[in-house]
């Protein structure tokens, strides 16, 4: 059973930068999509951004502009500037397999896989 980490959430001032990164282990580099996704209380699941197993990026959106996902292998990783207070949630990342995900990944993709999240509070 591949296993999703997340790492390198915490408390920033609004404004402010963090880069979040997922370790996949035992999953497959061919043919997935990883993707990360948040969850603030209160609100629905939001996608954010995914990519291909061969490097294709798709962002929300809500976020185009601010946040960056890439890839390396099996980890991800998750660049937020210009952060908001808005964007507080506890933000997860995701794993997608299917033969698609090798050249394009898409937001509405249910995840196969997914980790336990990692805290992110934007506040003064």
């Amino acid at each position: 059973q591949p296993q999703f980490v997340e790492s390198g959430g915490g408390s920033v001032q609004p404004g402010g930068s963090l880069r979040l990164s997922c370790t996949a282990s035992g999953f497959s580099e061919d043919y997935s999509a990883i993707g990360w996704f948040r969850q603030a209380p209160g609100k629905e699941r939001e996608a954010l951004a995914c990519i291909s197993s061969g490097g294709s990026p798709s962002h929300a959106d809500s976020v185009r502009g601010r946040f960056t996902i890439s890839r390396e292998k099996s980890m991800a990783y998750l660049q937020m500037n210009n952060l908001k207070p808005d964007d507080t949630a506890i933000y997860y990342c995701y794993g997608v397999r299917r033969a698609s995900a090798r050249y394009y990944c898409d937001l509405t993709w249910e995840f196969d896989y997914r980790g336990q999240g990692t805290q992110v509070t934007v506040s003064s």
